[in-house]
């Protein structure tokens, strides 16, 4: 993304010929939301003058209280490649206020803005591997489970149906300034994955918002139905987001020293443990929806464990051997809030820094096939293991709450909700087991 002044964008919107600018925001769920204005009020929009009824926001703020302004961030200016050549949509992305000024304390950008000022002069490093499915559209236009692809890992067309998706996905995210490292088909027929380079927690945050944003509407427009819900189909790997994480000062990676074995300094250690001591508690956050725990079950090398390890892919974190010292957090998903997640996972590592904290030694078996006494002996902790666990061990880590700060009892109170509505149906699985037999 580029850095931009006001005046840069006034003459960007006359130079290019933008006639519609989408104001941007997240809600506490991960949902892209906006409001749209025409070129002709891009003055007040710079401002911050767009206004939005917070009450009708899931998770924001109550009828009372409802009233709040947007204030676009500049440097995310982007013109829309895949809208119309004339009559050019362009986006900014915006922090939430309140009318007197302050940053609105619900607001998922303004969580992480806060939590990363607890870094102090750390900068915290962050790139995203998004995978998703794609799949058909019945005649209605209705997404399905379908897939005519019958591509694996790595493979590519003509086995390889969404191909072309991928390519106009990554070409149009460069022409927004963000930078995509790779792209490839993943494990299951049908799903791809997208990687976003490295960037500050912030830029890395709204990157995937734009990333998720682009393969919805370029696949759409190939008429498939992308979807980045962690466990579409049975039986078949979940989607994951494998997040890559680093602390830095004055460009030198504060993860790395070269005479450890291992290649992590004492402060990666310490935040590794912090991670380590702090997964069941922000699980709710990273993995937060009913459908996320499908996912993370033994047999798909997504991790059910709280362990580490150099190259183990069923730990909880793994340490790559290339590209400099960091560490990949393994359990997030596609579904979660970036600005929470990163923000949580944070919050949990500098937890670990203040503290001193030691990691376990590192796993180098495969965690799902070790027995239970195995894993104690080890003193190696199980993830929640459905979203019921994972907000009720939110509930009980401080760390994970203050992170969260005072939307935390609304984040709560949506998932309970959520949980609560999947816990009183009955399912076809139920009826197909227990209806003749009972």
């Amino acid at each position: 993304m580029g850095t931009y002044s006001r005046e840069d964008i006034l003459r960007l919107i006359e130079d290019e010929g933008v006639e519609f600018i989408r104001m941007q925001f997240t809600d506490l769920f991960g949902q892209l939301k906006n409001v749209a204005v025409t070129a002709s009020q891009a003055e007040r929009a710079l401002d911050g003058e767009v206004m939005l009824d917070g009450s009708s926001i899931h998770g924001f703020v109550r009828v009372e209280e409802s009233d709040q302004c947007l204030r676009p961030d500049l440097d995310t200016f982007a013109i829309l490649p895949w809208r119309p050549q004339l009559g050019k949509v362009a986006r900014l992305i915006c922090d939430v206020y309140e009318p007197d000024g302050t940053p609105f304390a619900g607001d998922p950008r303004n969580i992480l803005k806060r939590v990363l000022a607890q870094a102090g002069n750390r900068v915290f490093q962050v790139g995203a591997e998004l995978e998703f499915f794609l799949f058909q559209a019945d005649e209605n236009g209705k997404p399905t489970t379908r897939t005519s692809d019958q591509a694996g890992y790595f493979d590519l067309g003509p086995l390889d149906h969404g191909e072309g998706v991928r390519r106009e996905v990554a070409l149009a995210l460069e022409d927004m300034g963000v930078e995509v490292e790779a792209s490839h088909h993943e494990a299951a027929a049908g799903q791809h994955e997208i990687d976003l380079k490295y960037a500050d927690a912030l830029t890395a945050a709204d990157s995937i918002m734009t990333g998720k944003l682009a393969v919805k509407t370029l696949a759409q427009r190939s008429g498939l139905h992308a979807t980045f819900m962690p466990k579409p189909i049975p039986g078949v790997p979940g989607s994951g987001m494998h997040v890559n994480m680093s602390l830095s000062q004055d460009g030198r990676n504060l993860f790395s020293d070269e005479a450890a074995p291992d290649g992590l300094s004492l402060l990666a250690r310490q935040f590794l443990a912090g991670l380590l001591d702090h997964a069941s508690g922000f699980c709710a956050v990273t993995n937060p929806l009913v459908n996320s725990y499908k996912r993370l079950v033994p047999g798909y090398e997504a991790p059910c464990h709280a362990a580490w390890s150099a190259a183990n892919r069923s730990a909880l974190v793994r340490v790559p051997s290339h590209r400099g010292a960091r560490l990949e957090l393994r359990s997030p998903d596609p579904a979660c809030n970036p600005y929470l997640a990163f923000a949580v996972c944070l919050a949990a590592g500098l937890d670990g820094v203040e503290r001193r904290l030691d990691p376990p030694p590192a796993v180098t078996e495969n965690l799902s096939a070790m027995s239970p006494e195995d894993l104690a002996k080890r003193g190696v902790r199980s993830l929640p293991a459905s979203l019921d666990e994972a907000l009720s061990a939110l509930e009980r880590d401080p760390v994970a709450l203050e992170a969260l700060g005072p939307c935390a009892g609304r984040y709560l109170e949506g998932k309970r909700r959520e949980w609560e509505a999947y816990r009183t149906q009955v399912t076809q699985w139920e009826l197909d087991r227990y209806l003749t037999a009972y």
